[in-house]
């Protein structure tokens, strides 16, 4: 049986709801939560907005020409791997979690999550446009990109498997074994976890390098920004992995979690072994002052 948007079924008590695979929501409500540290992550999500263009870049462009091969190389770089980082987190939280949503007060927060990373997407856009004489010879490389496609191959596989069963599991919950889509939601989870806690951290620290440098300082703003974003969607990701762990007590996923144990190891492993090789790359043309790939 597919969801429906509006559950108009008999009143539930969304306090005794599971996270995720539980009954279609009803009323979009905050004031019975389940876990109202969801709603405290969201009003602080909210309390940080913020638009690029509060920010201004005229010194950056200027900063931008004066820049080394090497150091536009570096700069260059890491605005096409954020910008394609964002571009997944700008849609995959709502595609990949919300359809198994059944909390108001996750919900909310998920829904906010998304919002603000596609406030990041228009962030590299801002400085892209600004520094660059043609920008779309930016953006139309992305893609080809052969690192950045590797690494955009890593953080996607476990958000479209999960994705892709979802779609199974709308049209007939029996068609799907819950230990397997529990198992594919866990690892997408992991996969955020990672990727908002780790995946950021050379393009960040060489974005903050420049401004550390007077250079491009405006852009360093912008990236200080995302980055105290980036922090508070690391501890909702963190959030829903404790729950499960600690307070959920779902068994299933327990098994889960037990089983992929070794599993998850190696995910934040590879992760670690991918910013390292994203560092080598970005100093083989050379290094900047204060930032080498050591």
């Amino acid at each position: 049986m597919a969801r429906s948007v509006f559950n108009t079924g008999t009143n539930l008590d969304f306090t005794k709801q599971p996270m995720f695979f539980g009954e279609d929501l009803q009323v979009q409500q905050y004031s019975d939560m389940k876990y109202p540290i969801f709603d405290k992550l969201n009003q602080q999500q909210l309390g940080y907005f913020w638009r690029p263009e509060e920010v201004s870049l005229q010194k950056d462009r200027n900063d931008y020409l004066d820049l080394s091969e090497q150091q536009k190389f570096i700069f260059t770089a890491n605005l096409k791997y954020q910008t394609m980082l964002d571009s997944v987190q700008g849609r995959g939280p709502c595609l990949a979690f919300l359809p198994f949503c059944s909390l108001p007060e996750l919900e909310g927060c998920i829904v906010t999550w998304d919002f603000i990373e596609t406030i990041h997407s228009r962030s590299y856009t801002y400085i892209i446009k600004n520094l660059y004489s043609q920008p779309s010879e930016i953006f139309d490389t992305i893609i080809g990109d052969e690192k950045i496609q590797k690494r955009a191959q890593t953080i996607t596989e476990t958000y479209d498997d999960l994705i892709n069963t979802g779609y199974k599991w709308h049209l007939n919950k029996d068609s799907v074994d819950e230990y397997e889509i529990k198992k594919k939601l866990w690892r997408a989870l992991i996969t955020v976890n990672i990727l908002e806690g780790l995946r950021f951290y050379v393009s960040f620290a060489c974005s903050f390098g420049f401004g550390e440098l007077k250079l491009l300082e405006g852009s360093a703003k912008i990236i200080s920004f995302i980055a105290r974003d980036e922090s508070q969607h690391l501890a909702m990701s963190q959030r829903i992995i404790n729950n499960y762990r600690d307070l959920e007590n779902d068994k299933v996923m327990l098994k889960v979690i037990k089983d992929t144990e070794k599993e998850v190891y190696q995910m934040y492993d590879e992760a670690v072994q991918e910013e390292k090789r994203w560092a080598t790359y970005l100093f083989s043309k050379g290094s900047m002052i204060g930032l080498s790939e050591k």
